[in-house]
């Protein structure tokens, strides 16, 4: 007898929390709230930080996730062929907004999964061109965000390259041939190069495997400087593309800062904070009635230069006076 009164005890406290957890108001509120479907290219590891600031833009417009937005995540792990089932996915739960990151290989995969619901991408080429939207300023449709037009800038990047090591005649191209506008980004690497007297070498890769390959070929054809291409999964893999730099004593010139920050020579291209922040804030004001063909894609206010001074010592390159005038940030 007393077995059964302690197990009737036992059943009633636990029927007793499972309404308690299981209550009709909890579970609404659960469910009223908005969902945000973020779809990367890259990994979660990698996209930490860029996240945070997602989280930001997205706290200055009111919405905190997990009090009254939620959110859903979605990695391709830089394996571009997952990123249409991803986005389908997203477009089945019926999120209320989709948030790209990682380049046009995400944005051009939300625009295939869905015409109806808002998808805020950043890109770093431009999204007319790319086919994205119509116009920057009065974007229409269902896309709207923020464009780094980073491919724009070859001649400039290459430049900075010729002017760092003006002894090197070819210079190696690292290059994603999955990257969707790779040709194009090829064909104005290729114009730079020609109207600066210089011959490039170019090295496909999309696999961890290739990038290692590529920097045996560039250590077999004896080329000093390298030139990476704009890439998310080269970005993805910063560390790795750093390091085989450094082993092979090449003068590298990367797209972004946190190559730099993590051991690389040299960057040039945008702030990221300010491009990502808008990917927050522009959800936020969707989520809050805003249409997103009425919102103008933003664009980047400045350019950064950063360099890495105990790399340059390490490789014992003398960086020219009148370059380290102009960097932004000069990492000692």
């Amino acid at each position: 007898m007393k077995f059964d009164r302690l197990r009737r005890r036992e059943v009633l406290a636990l029927l007793s929390g499972t309404v308690a957890s299981f209550s009709p108001t909890s579970t609404l509120a659960q469910q009223q709230l908005p969902v945000i479907g973020i779809l990367s290219s890259r990994s979660r590891a990698t996209d930490a930080l860029l996240l945070a600031v997602i989280r930001q833009g997205l706290n200055d417009t009111g919405f905190v996730e997990g009090r009254n937005v939620s959110i859903e995540y979605r990695w391709a792990e830089g394996n571009y062929g997952r990123l249409a089932e991803l986005a389908a996915d997203l477009v089945r739960r019926k999120v209320a907004v989709i948030v790209t990151i990682g380049g046009d290989t995400a944005a051009l995969a939300a625009k295939a999964a869905t015409a109806t619901l808002p998808v805020v991408f950043t890109v770093a080429t431009d999204p007319v061109r790319s086919g994205l939207v119509s116009n920057l300023q009065r974007p229409g449709g269902n896309l709207t965000g923020s464009s780094g037009f980073q491919t724009e800038i070859e001649p400039k990047r290459l430049g900075l390259l010729r002017e760092l090591r003006p002894d090197a005649t070819t210079i190696g191209v690292l290059v994603n041939p999955n990257e969707p506008y790779i040709d194009v980004q090829i064909s104005n690497i290729r114009s730079a190069a020609a109207s600066i007297g210089r011959e490039i070498a170019i090295l496909n890769a999309s696999t961890i495997a290739e990038i290692d390959a590529a920097f045996a070929t560039l250590r077999q054809k004896r080329i000093d400087a390298l030139f990476v291409a704009i890439d998310a999964f080269f970005f993805d893999r910063a560390t790795q593309i750093v390091v085989l730099a450094a082993r092979h004593g090449l003068t590298a010139l990367y797209f972004r800062r946190e190559f730099v920050a993590v051991g690389g020579l040299m960057s040039y291209g945008t702030n990221a904070d300010e491009g990502y922040r808008v990917l927050g804030v522009y959800a936020g004001r969707i989520l809050k009635g805003e249409k997103p063909g009425d919102l103008p894609i933003q664009l980047p206010t400045k350019f950064e230069l950063v360099i890495n001074m105990s790399t340059a010592r390490a490789l014992a390159l003398d960086v020219p006076p009148t370059l380290l005038a102009r960097a932004d940030e000069v990492i000692e």
